[in-house]
């Protein structure tokens, strides 16, 4: 088994710095605990980069406060910025902003079905990737916030599951924090709402999202339905190795979470079908369309880790998703097709059938399987403490979110004191992308109105 580093460097440093155009980049490396609860123990490599408004001399730079963004997911890398753009254009006004990947992905000591094996067997790396929850990666960032600024806090961003973290972070560490902003990231701190009743406000979202697509594309309803007729008779394997299945398919649902998601699903329908000497196929642009939309290549601890996020009270989650599937008999696609009804896609779920039919995560199979039985998952939110919440807060609650509850924010929302909110049916799940700048602007605007804890918008 290949051990981390155990050399903790005596202060952050910056490796590279490397510009681009308006921008001025900077890599940081940070040794952590794997296990925080044995700072002693095995250390693992976090990776960071810091970026700030070129045309800055160094004395303004050092000047500027901190803003941490972290990322949705879980198991995503961090965005990797081309130019000043988007909501990061608004932050670079006023702030240096760092860009982390949280632990396991992008550059930050990755965990996917190369180096897993590194640690042992799946026994070894479920008890690994158990230290991969939202308690962690706050802890982590505690210790590169006062490696950087010493005992000054920091603003933090969190888009959906990096939300998610951020409330975590009010919650176990707020004398780290100036001001909190959420994108579409307030999660159910209620331990009683777990994974089996988010998927059960989930689905009839889905539902709703698969029928307005249907009804701004009617040729769409005919090109699924033909879709799963398909597949029900033939198999196909996509570039990745993937192979296409039937709930797979359905799973293209996903793309309809994003501003631009039904236009990118039609447009990749277009595509489904070419003739050949042996009737109709797959085209060869579909296929490889579908892989880059269902691949786990990138984000393995996506499907290993997703359910893990909603679980507090000590219960194994079990499949969630596909358990709280089979209360919503609408999702059976096959009845559909010889109903003559529209065949609902998913969302975000996970399921067990993902473990053979997706090429990244079969060699994780019994590794995703022991982490599904885990039991003793602790609580992630204090709702006490927030209840006495002091940090300046303010949230984006997206009116229909396909992947975070409007309901359950809400809740949260009104249990964390001091919160503002805007609720806008403006924009979808990547409101902070699409909105850019002007998202941004807003909630900075939102948590400095809302400093001395009153009122919501």
């Amino acid at each position: 088994m290949q051990q981390a580093s155990t050399a903790v460097p005596a202060g952050p440093g910056a490796v590279t710095t490397v510009r681009q155009p308006e921008l001025l980049l900077a890599d940081y490396h940070f040794d952590v605990p794997l296990d925080h609860k044995a700072p002693e123990g095995e250390l693992i490599r976090l990776y960071a980069r810091e970026v700030v408004a070129a045309g800055k001399s160094a004395a303004e730079r050092e000047r500027l406060p901190w803003l941490l963004y972290l990322q949705g997911g879980p198991g995503c890398g961090a965005d990797r910025p081309v130019g000043r753009s988007g909501w990061l254009d608004r932050a670079l006004d006023e702030y240096r902003v760092l860009l982390l990947d949280q632990r396991g992905t992008g550059r930050s000591t990755p965990a996917n079905r190369q180096t897993l094996p590194l640690r042992g067997g799946p026994e070894e790396q479920a008890e690994y990737l158990s230290h991969f929850r939202a308690d962690a990666i706050v802890r982590d960032c505690e210790l590169i916030r006062r490696r950087l600024m010493g005992d000054r806090p920091w603003t933090v961003l969190g888009q959906s599951f990096g939300g998610f973290c951020a409330v975590t972070y009010l919650s176990h560490a707020p004398e780290g924090l100036d001001a909190v902003l959420l994108a579409g990231g307030l999660p159910a701190i209620d331990p009683g709402t777990d994974a089996d009743a988010v998927y059960r406000a989930a689905y009839p979202r889905m539902e709703r999202k698969t029928l307005a697509h249907y009804a701004r594309y009617p040729r769409d309803a005919d090109t699924v339905r033909a879709l799963v007729r398909h597949l029900s008779e033939h198999e196909e394997v996509l570039t990745d190795g993937t192979r296409l299945t039937v709930p797979a398919l359905q799973q293209l649902g996903f793309l309809l979470g994003t501003g631009d998601g039904s236009h990118r699903l039609h447009y990749l329908l277009e595509d489904a079908f070419v003739s050949t000497a042996d009737g109709p196929r797959l085209s060869d642009a579909f296929r490889e369309q579908v892989a880059a939309v269902l691949s786990r290549a990138a984000t393995p601890l996506f499907s290993l880790l997703l359910e893990s996020i909603y679980a507090q009270d000590g219960r194994a989650t079990g499949w969630a998703g596909e358990r709280v599937r089979a209360e919503f008999p609408a999702f059976d696609a096959g009845k559909a097709v010889a109903e003559d009804r529209p065949v609902l896609l998913t969302g975000e779920t996970v399921h067990p059938w993902m473990l053979d039919t997706h090429a990244a995560l079969r060699p994780l199979a019994r590794t995703a399987e022991l982490l599904a039985a885990r039991t003793g998952w602790g609580p992630l939110y204090d709702t006490e403490r927030l209840a006495r919440n002091t940090v300046p807060v303010a949230a984006v609650i997206y009116h229909d979110d396909l992947y975070v509850d409007t309901e359950h924010s809400l809740a949260t929302a009104r249990a964390i004191r001091g919160l503002r909110t805007w609720v806008t049916d403006e924009f979808e799940h990547d409101g902070i992308r699409a909105g850019g700048r002007r998202v941004l602007d807003r909630l900075l605007r939102l948590a400095r109105d809302g400093r001395d804890g009153a009122g919501r918008d």
